[in-house]
């Protein structure tokens, strides 16, 4: 099997990197070998700018990058971005009335860059569960003594607001409330973890639009994820491809399945059926 492809978006978190965080060498040299096919190979993530690990970010002939799950597309050389549909900051504030009713790290993003309240932030276990994602979180948030302050104080749209909450019976009990909040796409990537982009932003429509912005067709589109975010992706792009470990609503949108994301799934799809 050969499919043609000219542009390929790589979900991270439970996709790309192994649950270590880590890009293996056989993952780094079959993305090399795609960008010297002349493939368009970008992240594709719901992290910020700020968030891409830095081997992605510094490696050869990757040029985009698709951020908080679609609301921002970003040229990662300069960091100018592209593309951006952003959460206003009225509906904003309502969603961070919403997560202040519950136990919460609470997070907002503007610029690529994200903001995390700092006594929850130094109790990050009580909301993740996973090391890794923890020591991710805590080495690429700038902490603040009040996010409400600092959101107050930037009175301007927002990338992205994110919810880590301490219980899953808690994150559900909000997603029910933020029922009544006009304007928004609620998603998620974590166990218990809510976030709010504009409504309508989805990685797959970032993709799409990044796709005609270089003359790529949808049919051309490939892309690759794991988890709720990605959903839309899935059945947005021409060929959608999820991990073993992804989701079953994942795996049921997605046209093909692949390995885990601890199996060099991304890889081994690439150089077996598009190189």
């Amino acid at each position: 099997m050969k499919i043609k492809v000219r542009l390929i978006g790589v979900d991270l978190d439970g996709t790309l990197l192994t649950e270590q965080k880590k890009l293996t060498p056989y993952t780094r040299s079959v993305l090399r070998r795609a960008v010297e096919a002349g493939i368009i190979v970008l992240p594709a993530t719901g992290r910020p700018f700020s968030g891409l690990p830095k081997e992605l970010a510094d490696f050869p002939g990757i040029r985009y990058a698709v951020t908080a799950n679609g609301g921002r597309i970003v040229e990662v050389k300069t960091g100018r971005a592209l593309y951006e549909s952003l959460v206003p900051f009225e509906t904003a504030g309502m969603v961070l009335d919403v997560f202040e009713r519950y136990d919460t790290l609470r997070e907002i993003y503007y610029n690529g860059i994200g903001y995390a309240q700092e006594d929850e932030l130094r109790s990050v276990g009580r909301y993740i569960s996973s090391p890794q994602m923890a020591d991710y979180i805590t080495a690429t948030r700038i902490p603040v003594p009040d996010v409400r302050a600092k959101f107050e104080a930037e009175r301007r749209s927002l990338d992205k607001v994110q919810g880590l909450f301490a219980t899953v019976a808690d994150r559900d009990a909000a997603r029910e409330e933020l029922k009544a909040v006009a304007g928004i796409e609620v998603t998620g990537a974590l166990d218990k973890n809510i976030e709010v982009n504009a409504e309508g932003v989805d990685k797959g429509k970032a993709l799409i639009w990044l796709g005609k912005h270089l003359g790529i067709r949808k049919e051309e589109i490939m892309a690759f994820g794991d988890s709720s975010n990605d959903l839309k992706m899935m059945k947005g792009v021409g060929i959608g491809v999820a991990m073993a470990n992804a989701r079953e609503d994942v795996k049921e949108a997605a046209d093909y399945i692949t390995a885990s994301n601890d199996e060099d799934g991304v890889a081994h799809f690439i150089e077996e059926c598009v190189l």
